[in-house]
C-alpha cells in the first residue's frame, strides 16, 4: 500500500440506521477519480460548481482528474463571497444546468468553502426535485461543519440561511492538503468550529485542541488529520442522531444566535466563523453568569479564540440592535429564542429561558465601543 493510501480515512454516515454516504479524508485529490467512479458516473454528465477564488487553485486540477470518469464535464464558477449567495446566483447556475442538459442522474461537484457547498447543495435539492452531488470541501470551516450533514441554503435579503433544504450528499471528500493554502484568517474560522464541537460534545477532544494549539498552528499534517477526523466524528454522531435538526442537532448553533446577528449587522464584513466565535463567548458568558461554568471556564473559553486568532470583541454596533436582531432568527420557535449553552465544558443543552437582558449583558462584554 502506498503512503497516499495511507494517509487517507473513511469515516461512514447513516440515516436511519442505513448506511447513507462516505466521508474520506486525504492528503491530495489522487484518490479522488476513485471515490468518484464508486457513484457509478461513467454514462453520466458532471457539473464542478467552484467559486473565483479557489477555480484558480483547484478548479483546472480536479476537472482533468475526473473528466476521464464521466462521459460529459463542466464548471460553472461563482463570484467569491457570502454576498453572492442568494437565489440570483442560483438561477444562473440553473441556467448552466438546463443548458449543459444535466438530467436526474448526472452530478453535481461543490469545489470550495462553505458559500459553495451550501448553494451548490441546495441548486441539487431543488433542480429537477433533487439529484446527486458530492462536498468537496477546501477550508477548514467546511470540512467540519458545512459538509457534513446535508444542510443546504442561501441567504435572503442578509437574513442568514433563510432559503433552503435538507440534501445528503453522496460523498464527502476532504483533500487535508488543501488546508496549506488558506490564510490565517480562513484557518481560525475553522478553529471556531473546532474548538465549538468539543465544547458541546467532548471535554476531552477541547482540552486536546488546546494541548496542541502550536502543531494546529503549524498545520501539522498528522495533527490536521487526527484533528479533523475527531470533529467529522462528532458532527456525524449529532447528525446522524438527528439529520432534520429536531433536537439534538440544533446544539451544533452553539454561537450562532448572537453570531448571525452580527455577521448580518457587520453586513458580512466580519467572516461566518468570526462571528461564530464571539457568539459562543456570549453563549458562554451567559453560561458563567448562571453558574453552570467557573469564571477561569468561561475567560479559558475566551482567550483560547486569542490563542487560535479569533476575535473576542466587535465595535462599530450597538449592543441593542444585536439583541434585537436575534429575534429575526430562523432558529425561533413559537417566538422564543431556541439558545445553546453549556452546562458544563463537553456538555451543551438548549435553553428557551434566556432574556434580552441577559444578552445584551453578554454582548455589552464583547462591545469594544463601551470600553
Amino acid at each position: 500500500m502506498s503512503d497516499k493510501k495511507a494517509m487517507e480515512r473513511c469515516l461512514p454516515v447513516k440515516k436511519d440506521g442505513a448506511f447513507a454516504y462516505n466521508i474520506y479524508l486525504a492528503e491530495s485529490f489522487a484518490q479522488l477519480p476513485e471515490r468518484i467512479r464508486e457513484l457509478d458516473i461513467a454514462n453520466r454528465k458532471l457539473c464542478i460548481v467552484t467559486d473565483s477564488n479557489v477555480a484558480g487553485l483547484y478548479g483546472k486540477e480536479v476537472e482533468l482528474l475526473l473528466a476521464p470518469c464521466c462521459q460529459e464535464i463542466s464548471t460553472y464558477v461563482i463570484p467569491a463571497g457570502e454576498k453572492h449567495k442568494n437565489l440570483d446566483e442560483i438561477k444562473k447556475l440553473y441556467e448552466h444546468l438546463i443548458l449543459h442538459k444535466l438530467d436526474r442522474q448526472d452530478l453535481l461537484i461543490a469545489l470550495g468553502g462553505g458559500v459553495t457547498g451550501d448553494m451548490t447543495g441546495y441548486a441539487a435539492a431543488t433542480y429537477l426535485r433533487g439529484i446527486r452531488f458530492v462536498q468537496i470541501p477546501t477550508t477548514l470551516l467546511a470540512q467540519v461543519d458545512s459538509s457534513i450533514g446535508g444542510k443546504t441554503g442561501v441567504d435572503f435579503d442578509q437574513y442568514k440561511n433563510m432559503v433552503g433544504a435538507f440534501h445528503q450528499p453522496s460523498l464527502v471528500y476532504m483533500n487535508i492538503g488543501c488546508l496549506h493554502s488558506l490564510s490565517q484568517e480562513q484557518f481560525a474560522c475553522g478553529m471556531g468550529e473546532i474548538l465549538k464541537h468539543g465544547l458541546i460534545r467532548d471535554a476531552s477532544y477541547y482540552e486536546w485542541t488546546i494541548e496542541h494549539m502550536w502543531d494546529i498552528q503549524e498545520r501539522d499534517m498528522d495533527t490536521l488529520f487526527h484533528m479533523i477526523e475527531e470533529s467529522c466524528r462528532i458532527k456525524r454522531q449529532v447528525v446522524e442522531n438527528d439529520p432534520t435538526e429536531r433536537g439534538e442537532r440544533a446544539l451544533l448553533n452553539f454561537g450562532h444566535t448572537i453570531g448571525h446577528a452580527i455577521e448580518k449587522l457587520k453586513d458580512f464584513q466580519l467572516l461566518h466563523g468570526q462571528c461564530v466565535a464571539l457568539g459562543c463567548v456570549a453563549a458562554a458568558y451567559i453560561s458563567w453568569k448562571r453558574g453552570y461554568l467557573t469564571e477561569d471556564e468561561f475567560y479559558e473559553i475566551r482567550d483560547m479564540n486569542v490563542g487560535f486568532g479569533l476575535p473576542i470583541s466587535f465595535d462599530g454596533i450597538s449592543s441593542q440592535a444585536i439583541v434585537e436582531t436575534t429575534k429575526h432568527d430562523k432558529k425561533m420557535a413559537a417566538g422564543q429564542i431556541r439558545f445553546v449553552l453549556l452546562k458544563k465544558i463537553g456538555k451543551a443543552y438548549i435553553d428557551t429561558t434566556v432574556t434580552e437582558e441577559e444578552m445584551l449583558e453578554a454582548v455589552n462584554a464583547m462591545n469594544a465601543d463601551l470600553w
